[in-house]
């Protein structure tokens, strides 16, 4: 039976099926497909499809929808680290300082350094050790003596938690951040991304709000909503990815992908600035502040997320004829079309760059969260910034890899745009001065003593800066390999990486007990070896093209399998109708 009778014997929407896999014609001056065709055999042919896409004109970036969503994207990671950062710098304000006894030789050198004994007193509530002047004289943390201030509301916290209480707080998030990345991405593929990711910003948000007054009940209800918090956020990125993979067109993709990234960092520049001055100025004791505001942000995100976004072009009711054309027509694919592909897991999990993104992600998470848990506690501790100077400086780093991270991915698309690398090797550099860079970079940040603050500071920003080269790396290589199955790909990924999280913050309690330079040297020691490993293997096995196992099968089959099960139904409806 020929296409045309099975066309006139079906209904309008299998006609409209059947149209979808069909070799098109040429439609207008702006889109034209060539078809050809192949003989097989002498006395038949069979119509093939080689259908190529030209001149279809560009949309314009500038109030695209497509950068309307990347715009959206970028606030919702950046209220998803808000909440999720938030009680790192809280913490030093909610806990109260170890207690000491001042000896008069303390206060014979407090009195060369013309302190009074009225500040002195304050000493009580701020240092943890007892020493003697001499000591004082030869201890590379003498500097910190220029920074104790009277006992006031930002040392005199609420809460007596140990070191380990502290630790497992931070690490709880991430107990419940590991098991929804996968059911994340399954989720958004059948639900929409758009709506799951308003769900689980919501919970976020409610989380969030209850805090101040779980910790003033019991810690263990800061530990479930800490977990609660973790299991709601863990759906944010494959979400993202799911949408993206159906609006980012092929050569956008390192510019969307890495603004998208970048409201990592201004999240943490946002959290650590503010919040430490919330801390001292806030209300509700200063550090009840910090999560009430950032919860009502939240609400405030998820109201405008489900006015202006959709999850695909062709469900979106603003968006121009030009642009829905101009991103179907680069991605080369059709919501029919991802219905009708399984999801390759035997291909996925026997792949060795899948793997080598894996490996890249464990490593540069685990350094990433490594910063974010402990980097004001390191300010605070071995460079004894106090709690306002704390905040700021700890934001900085955050701005410059903010910055890196959007100019990185201009960089990256423009090199493989004129071809001067390779997808791959465009993505393994990037990630290679990276690793290097940033671990050369931490491990001389620990060498620093109080002394030369300034010069540890600049220390820190250079290695977020050559941190934030790594967004387009292995983040955006899930669209290079598999750009349908991207969601799949991200969430596998991010849930094995997610164990770096949970473990990051332990390992910085465990190394450092009792908060000196050298126990901080020792964390940027595994923090540099951690990176070493990553950017040798993804250097080894990482690709930039599509993989066959991702490949979707050629349009002449598509066509060769919807006409016979169109065939088949319409013999069925026949042997009924007679």
């Amino acid at each position: 039976m020929r296409r045309e009778e099975i066309k006139c014997l079906l209904p309008a929407h299998d006609t409209k099926r059947l149209a979808k896999v069909s070799p098109p014609a040429p439609v207008d001056n702006h889109q034209s497909a060539k078809i050809q065709s192949s003989s097989l055999g002498t006395n038949s042919t069979k119509p093939t499809a080689s259908i190529t896409m030209t001149d279809v004109p560009k949309a314009p970036a500038l109030c695209s929808q497509r950068w309307n969503l990347a715009v959206m994207c970028f606030f919702g990671f950046l209220l998803s680290y808000v909440v999720r950062m938030n009680l790192s710098v809280a913490i030093i304000c909610m806990v109260r300082a170890p207690q000491v006894n001042v000896t008069s030789a303390d206060q014979r050198n407090l009195g060369k350094h013309g302190l009074t004994s009225e500040v002195s007193s304050g000493l009580l509530n701020v240092t943890a050790d007892t020493k003697t002047a001499e000591e004082y004289t030869t201890d590379e943390n003498y500097c910190g003596l220029e920074i104790i201030k009277p006992a006031s509301s930002s040392n005199n916290g609420e809460f007596d938690w140990d070191k380990r209480t502290q630790s497992l707080l931070l690490a709880m998030y991430f107990y419940g951040y590991i098991f929804t990345q996968i059911p994340g991405g399954w989720l958004a593929g059948r639900y929409g991304g758009r709506r799951v990711w308003a769900v689980s910003q919501t919970i976020c948000a409610l989380s969030t709000l209850a805090t101040p007054l779980a910790a003033r009940a019991h810690v263990y209800l800061v530990y479930a909503l800490r977990f609660l918090l973790g299991l709601a956020a863990g759906v944010s990125t494959p979400c993202v990815f799911s949408i993206m993979g159906r609006w980012a067109p092929k050569l956008e993709r390192s510019k969307l992908m890495s603004f998208c990234i970048t409201g990592f960092s201004a999240g943490n520049i946002l959290t650590f600035s503010l919040s430490a001055l919330l801390c001292v100025y806030g209300f509700d004791n200063g550090w009840g502040s910090i999560f009430y505001l950032s919860g009502v942000g939240n609400l405030l995100w998820v109201v405008v997320w489900c006015i202006v976004t959709a999850d695909t072009p062709a469900q979106h009711k603003r968006i121009s004829e030009v642009e829905r054309n101009y991103i179907q027509s680069s991605i080369g694919d059709t919501l029919e079309k991802k219905e009708i592909l399984p999801t390759p897991w035997r291909g996925i999990f026997t792949s060795a760059p899948f793997w080598a993104c894996v490996v890249a992600e464990i490593c540069s998470t685990y350094t990433a969260y490594t910063l974010q848990t402990s980097l004001p506690a390191f300010m605070k501790e071995s460079l004894k910034f106090d709690i306002k100077q704390n905040g700021v400086l700890s934001a900085l780093p955050y701005l410059c890899q903010a910055v890196m991270s959007t100019l990185s991915g201009q960089v990256a698309d423009t090199l493989r745009n004129r071809d001067i690398l390779s997808t791959k090797n465009t993505r393994k550099l990037f990630y290679f001065v990276a690793s290097f860079g940033s671990a050369t970079c931490i491990v001389s940040a620990g060498y620093v003593s109080c002394t030369q603050r300034p010069l540890a500071v600049f220390l820190l920003c250079l290695c977020l800066c050559f941190h934030g080269l790594s967004s387009v790396s292995f983040f955006v290589n899930h669209f290079d390999l598999a750009p349908r199955h991207a969601g799949v790909t991200s969430a596998i990924s991010n849930t094995v990486a997610t164990a770096s999280g949970m473990v990051a913050p332990l390992v910085v309690g465990a190394l450092t007990p009792n908060r000196t330079a050298e126990e901080w040297r020792h964390v940027f020691y595994v923090f540099a070896a951690v990176s070493v490993v990553g950017a040798m293997v993804y250097g080894i096995f990482a690709e930039g093209e599509l993989q066959s196992w991702a490949a979707p099968p050629p349009v002449d089959d598509t066509v060769k399998e919807e006409s016979a099960k169109l065939e088949d139904d319409s013999e069925n409806d026949a042997h009924t109708i007679f």
